[in-house]
């Protein structure tokens, strides 16, 4: 499995807006009992990519990239390899 993490220094700020905003934009991304703003849900996600507290994923195999909470046991199985 070829997944690497990619800090999102590495990015220009147009590459790093659109790859959080087709995140964000995908069907069945759960935003909770209300509906953010596509603005407010890339603040969001771009301040817990700042923090931390979520990272920027890509997938070699796919040509894909994801963002993930930086707890999530997915990662965790990454780093245990």
């Amino acid at each position: 499995m070829s997944i690497h993490i990619i800090p999102i220094d590495k990015l220009s700020g147009k590459a790093l807006r659109g790859v959080i905003e087709e995140f964000i934009s995908r069907n069945g991304t759960d935003y909770g009992a209300i509906e953010a703003s596509l603005e407010t849900s890339f603040i969001q996600v771009k301040s817990k990519l700042k923090n931390g507290s979520a990272v920027l994923v890509f997938d070699d195999e796919t040509e894909t990239t994801n963002i993930f909470l930086a707890d999530d046991p997915v990662l965790k199985k990454l780093n245990a390899v």
